[in-house]
């Protein structure tokens, strides 16, 4: 038996199985802030076209390397709701260098973090392309 490893070390394409051992999907995606060592969940693909579902934490039983053990049945992983991406936010700092260009470089990253990375305020459906996106992953690993 392989030795457990921290969540950080969950990658994309580890095999997920049921607590009866029975495999139920790949991990998608993790959910969490290495940072901070916060581990939210993860999003599974149970099937080729379908949506993720999402896992919280406290059903994950143990990490091995290449392997996620849930604590859910089979059934219950069928009953699992669809991953939804977490909302996103973001802070702008105020420019370290005092000055009139101040005012005008804080609005600037402003405007392009708007640009770049929105914030959303609640949580949302994976968007068609990365479901597309999720598909070919998925096909061609």
């Amino acid at each position: 038996m392989a030795d457990p490893v921290a969540w950080v070390m969950i990658e994309t394409g580890w095999k997920v199985v049921a607590s009866d051992g029975s495999e139920v999907g790949e991990v998608d995606e993790v959910s969490g802030d290495s940072g901070a060592d916060i581990f939210d969940g993860l999003a599974i693909a149970t099937s080729m076209l379908g949506k993720p579902r999402y896992v919280p934490s406290e059903q994950v039983a143990e990490i091995v390397e290449g392997t996620v053990r849930l604590a859910l049945t089979r059934e219950q992983v069928e009953h699992l709701g669809e991953y939804r991406e977490p909302a996103t936010s973001a802070r702008i700092e105020p420019d370290s260098r005092a000055g009139a260009g101040e005012a005008i470089s804080a609005e600037a990253r402003k405007l392009e973090g708007k640009a770049v990375a929105p914030t959303q305020r609640h949580e949302h459906s994976m968007n068609i392309w990365r479901r597309i996106a999720f598909f070919f992953r998925r096909l061609f690993r």
